[in-house]
């Protein structure tokens, strides 16, 4: 297991939330588990929860995402959101030829949220890994007054873009 700390891009301060930690790596057997950890969530707003399975605009709201380098330049996207949906797509290129994409199972969403702390911890296949090098952790955090913030282990520009090939910077475990 590793742990990886998201910072906010500073064009989009949060108000409240102070930290947000993602422990990430192997469990029993052939899964993957991610566990993003937020501090200070007293105005933290999440989406109703709602039937498991696949929804579009989940980075609308409070959701976590996994992005995945893949060979020649292609990358794949996951939106996780509290309310037990996700997304995922394929692209080619940089935000071009995008397309759903099928994991081999349905991630599995579990949320706590307590008084300042908040856990959102996803299980995808460890299948979904595989030949992967480089990642990128992300989430878009929405509180109170529908003030959204972007976090990111790294951030590429002005403005918040989790699909910049440079931030896909952190070592798979």
């Amino acid at each position: 297991m590793k742990t990886d700390r998201l910072i906010p891009h500073p064009a989009f301060a949060p108000a409240k939330v102070q930290k947000i930690a993602v422990r990430w790596g192997r469990v029993r057997g052939q899964e993957m588990m991610l566990r993003f950890r937020l501090d200070g969530c007293e105005s933290l707003v999440l989406p109703p929860r709602a039937e498991a399975g696949r929804a579009d605009g989940l980075w609308q709201a409070t959701c976590a995402e996994l992005f995945l380098a893949l060979p020649d330049g292609r990358y794949r996207e996951f939106n996780f959101s509290p309310s037990g949906q996700w997304a995922a797509y394929d692209f080619h290129g940089y935000r071009t030829g995008m397309t759903a994409y099928e994991p081999s199972r349905a991630p599995r969403i579990e949320t706590d949220q307590g008084l300042s702390v908040s856990t959102l911890t996803v299980f995808l296949p460890e299948s979904e890994f595989a030949g992967v090098q480089f990642a990128s952790l992300s989430a878009v955090i929405e509180e109170q007054g529908k003030r959204l913030s972007y976090w990111a282990e790294r951030h590429g520009g002005e403005k918040p873009d989790f699909h910049n090939p440079a931030c896909f910077t952190l070592a798979v475990p």
